[in-house]
Formats: C-alpha cells, sequence, structure tokens
C-alpha cells in the first residue's frame, strides 16, 4: 500500500507526515505496519508521531500488539514499544513490567520500563514496584539516575522506606542517589537543581580526597 510505502519512505519528513495522516483517520490495516515502523524509526519526530498515531487507536487493539513487542523486540522496538504504552495509560499492561524489565542492561530500554511502570502501576502494587525501581539507585550517569528518581518520586511517600535503607548503602552511588532523590521528593518544586547539588554534595562527602 502506498501509505505503508511512505512510511518506510528515506526522507524523515515525508514519513512524520505518513504518521500524521495515519492517525488523523486511523485504520485497522496500517496497525502492524505503525508497530514496525517504531522498532526501526532513527528519527525522534517521527517516533513521536508514530507512538500519537498509535494512540488514536482503540487501546484493544494496540496494547497486545505493544506488549508482545515488549517482551519478544530488540532494544528499540521494546523502548519504543515501552514508551507508547506509557501514553495509552491502559492498566491491562502492567503484566509486562518485571523486574528484568525494570533492570534491562540497555538503558534506553530500562528508562522507559521506569516511566511507564509509574503510569500503568494498578493500586496495590506500588509497594513492589517501589521496592523494585529502588534496586537500580545509583545506575548510570546523571540524566539516567534523574529519569529513575522522577519515577520514583511519582510513587509518593511509598518509597521512603526504600530511601533511607539505600542512604546507609556501602555503594557511594547508591547512597548519593537515595540522598539526592529523598530532596526531590521532599521538595518537588525544588526542582533538579536541587537534586543535582544534593547528589554531588553526597558524592564528595564520600570521597576523602575530594
Amino acid at each position: 500500500m502506498a501509505m505503508i510505502e511512505l512510511l518506510r519512505n528515506q526522507n524523515s519528513s515525508v514519513r512524520l507526515r505518513a504518521a500524521l495522516d495515519i492517525g488523523i483517520s486511523p485504520d485497522p490495516k496500517f496497525l502492524n505496519a505503525l508497530i514496525e515502523r517504531c522498532a526501526v524509526e532513527p528519527d525522534f519526530q517521527v517516533r513521536e508521531m508514530l507512538t500519537w498515531a498509535l494512540i488514536r487507536y482503540p487501546a484493544a487493539s494496540t496494547v497486545p500488539r505493544l506488549m508482545e513487542e515488549v517482551r519478544t523486540g530488540g532494544a528499540p522496538a521494546r523502548s519504543q514499544a515501552l514508551h507508547t504504552l506509557s501514553k495509552v495509560k491502559d492498566r491491562a499492561a502492567w503484566p509486562v513490567i518485571t523486574e528484568p524489565l525494570v533492570s534491562d542492561a540497555d538503558d534506553d530500554v530500562a528508562r522507559s520500563a521506569w516511566r511507564a511502570s509509574v503510569v500503568l502501576v494498578p493500586e496495590g502494587c506500588e509497594q513492589w514496584l517501589a521496592t523494585t525501581l529502588s534496586t537500580q539507585l545509583g545506575r548510570g550517569g546523571r540524566e539516567l539516575q534523574r529519569s529513575l528518581s522522577r519515577a520514583l518520586v511519582a510513587l509518593g511517600s511509598v518509597i521512603e522506606p526504600m530511601l533511607r535503607e539505600a542512604a546507609s548503602s556501602k555503594d557511594v552511588a547508591v547512597r548519593a542517589h537515595a540522598l539526592a532523590t529523598e530532596s526531590l521528593l521532599l521538595d518537588p518544586d525544588a526542582g533538579f537543581a536541587v537534586f543535582e547539588a544534593k547528589r554531588v554534595d553526597a558524592l564528595g562527602a564520600a570521597d576523602p580526597t575530594g
């Protein structure tokens, strides 16, 4: 079909327009093509438009397909599928959130899992999710840590016991990340400048040569 070929066009502007047109008038015959394109699309703006087009379809059609992508796709496919699920906001997708996914070796997949998990978590599962997310404290650099902190803070006070425990960890990166996240939880309006200052202070205090 011509529209499907446009989704594969070498020109990103053409792909963007094709995704927009499909989203304006969502047709079931294009659903597979949208999901397949998400797995390989290199352009950020086009990926966002693909996600927008997908959320225009009924969740009953998209959620099972996106869950399958998370379970079986490559890293880009899983990351984008999780991103889209976080926008669909259908808690029927919650079973796809697992401990191995939250701790995935690929940072983009893990980050997308963190963001999706706090949107999809059903009532009563917040404690499990907070405990699972807290195992990732100290992981990666500043931007990745800020992504995790955003997810944790979105869960609210349920994360406090985990943060207190992590603040006494033998791992300096874990301690610093926990303290920075705690400061953000106590004062969300302070923003991430405070997060970074707290993180740097904690790291510096643990370094006797600093």
